[in-house]
């Protein structure tokens, strides 16, 4: 039975790279496989493009495997909560944001987010991942008081909270000292720190390709800013994890390009920040996980856009993401009239193969998450014989895909059956990949559930208009069925 941790390596040192190697051969994704040697951006780029659906799972798994063992699989009992969807940036992807002064505007009170994170330990949850749009009404106090408030209130749970975005807006609203970006964030997020942040989620990651990233993310931070600041929490001894939404205007080598940079940047933190890595060592932090998915387009001013091949005549031509992306990231954005004018929408298969490449591709990440808030929970469920060793969390509360137009939702039981009937025993874990249960006796809560056609799983709360307070009413149920 694997150890109940989730550490990397000991020492990390980057694994070696064969750029000459042919990467459809069957003894080099051997090597893939056992660790041997890493894929460089080109081999990545055409395993994506020329391998079948099979070999692609098939490596994926066997990296898996080999990271995490073959039987057990993980998730997490957590709550997403959205403190504020007042926004300053104009995101084309996102459904969620509003200016402020419209009717469903919100800024959630302190004791209204106390309550939802009391709901989430009343059902033996452990973390919140706690995100909100860039609202700049809202002082540093405002974010140390809900902080300390949850931290004395709650100090079993694990706070995970303010993505990258957050944090560079942050800098440019409190105004910290410093003499550069690293400075003044590690200003802001000593600060949170003290308070009772405890980790950072990788939200806002969208694609690092500049071109895709100025067209689609207006008024957000670029790669290097998001770069920086997960650096940061690492110099701070900070996890973190890193995400991708592709399926819009991006071509497929913008995405091998999004992974090889994440892959970069964990091998500077894991070989330049002392202790990083490190079982037992509170020394510098690293990204813990990579969760990719694809764009929702439902509701949306990006999704509006029209999809390659509504035309037929277009499918004669190379996809407009694909004629400006290069590998490098430095694609130049008039090099093709139509670039940020079609959208190219992911479907399960081009998820599947997304998720398998950033397995294999991300050799020094420890989890690779399966989304099946975005895909369906059939999807996810394949996903763990695509590289996923993570089927994420208790979905109590979710409002930002779901306005968006996806809402699944599922509870612990059908978590763990989903896990068990893709081969595994499930197993649930905390924010650092320790396992807290390991869900092989009958006991379990899927094992528990005697009539499935019985079963529903019901929504712990469904996010409202704002009342006169600013705070949003609750419509709870107190249970999971």
């Amino acid at each position: 039975m694997p150890t109940l941790r989730g550490a990397m390596h000991t020492i990390h040192r980057p694994i070696p790279t064969k750029p000459d190697a042919e990467p459809l051969d069957a003894g080099f994704l051997e090597a893939v496989v056992a660790g041997a040697v890493r894929l460089t951006p080109e081999q990545s780029f055409r395993l994506y493009t020329e391998a079948p659906l099979h070999t692609l799972a098939r490596v994926a798994d066997g990296v898996c495997r080999r990271i995490h063992g073959p039987s057990i699989r993980t998730y997490v009992k957590d709550r997403n909560i959205n403190y504020t969807n007042v926004c300053t940036a104009r995101c084309t992807f996102c459904a969620f944001r509003r200016d402020g002064d419209e009717a469903d505007a919100y800024t959630l009170e302190h004791s209204a987010i106390e309550d939802k994170v009391a709901e989430l330990v009343a059902i033996g949850g452990t973390q919140i991942l706690m995100q909100g749009g860039m609202n700049p009404a809202l002082p540093i106090s405002w974010y140390e008081e809900l902080l300390r408030r949850l931290k004395s209130k709650f100090p079993q749970v694990h706070i995970h909270a303010f993505s990258p975005p957050e944090f560079i807006e942050f800098v440019e609203y409190f105004d910290p000292p410093g003499d550069s970006l690293e400075s003044k964030l590690k200003w802001v997020m000593v600060r949170l720190r003290e308070a009772g942040l405890d980790s950072i989620p990788g939200g806002g990651g969208e694609i690092f390709a500049a071109p895709v990233r100025r067209k689609i993310g207006l008024g957000k931070c670029d790669a290097e800013a998001w770069l920086t600041t997960m650096f940061v929490a690492h110099q701070l001894g900070m996890f973190t994890s890193a995400t991708m939404m592709f399926g819009h205007i991006e071509g497929l080598a913008d995405r091998v390009h999004h992974l090889e940079l994440v892959r970069s940047w964990q091998d500077k933190a894991l070989t330049e920040l002392p202790g990083a890595g490190e079982p037992g060592v509170s020394g510098a932090g690293h990204y813990k996980a990579f969760i990719s998915w694809p764009f929702q387009r439902e509701n949306t001013p990006l999704g509006r856009l029209p999809e390659w091949g509504d035309d037929p005549a277009e499918l004669e031509r190379a996809f407009p993401g694909d004629v400006v992306a290069r590998l490098d990231g430095e694609g130049d954005a008039r090099a093709e009239a139509l670039f940020g004018r079609r959208a190219r929408m992911a479907g399960a298969t081009e998820y599947l193969r997304t998720q398998a490449l950033s397995r294999i591709h991300l050799d020094n990440i420890y989890s690779i998450g399966a989304s099946w808030v975005t895909m369906g929970p059939a999807i996810g469920q394949v996903g763990l014989r695509f590289g996923a060793n993570d089927m994420g969390s208790v979905m109590m509360e979710e409002n930002v895909v779901s306005a968006a137009g996806t809402t699944y939702c599922l509870d612990e039981q059908v978590l763990c059956r989903l896990i068990r009937e893709a081969g595994f025993v499930p197993a649930q874990r905390d924010n650092t990949y320790d396992l807290l249960r390991i869900h092989d006796g009958p006991e379990s809560p899927d094992l528990l559930v005697r009539d499935w056609s019985a079963h529903r799983t019901k929504r712990l709360h469904i996010q409202g208009p704002t009342n006169s307070a600013g705070s949003a009413p609750v419509e709870l149920t107190t249970s999971l069925e």
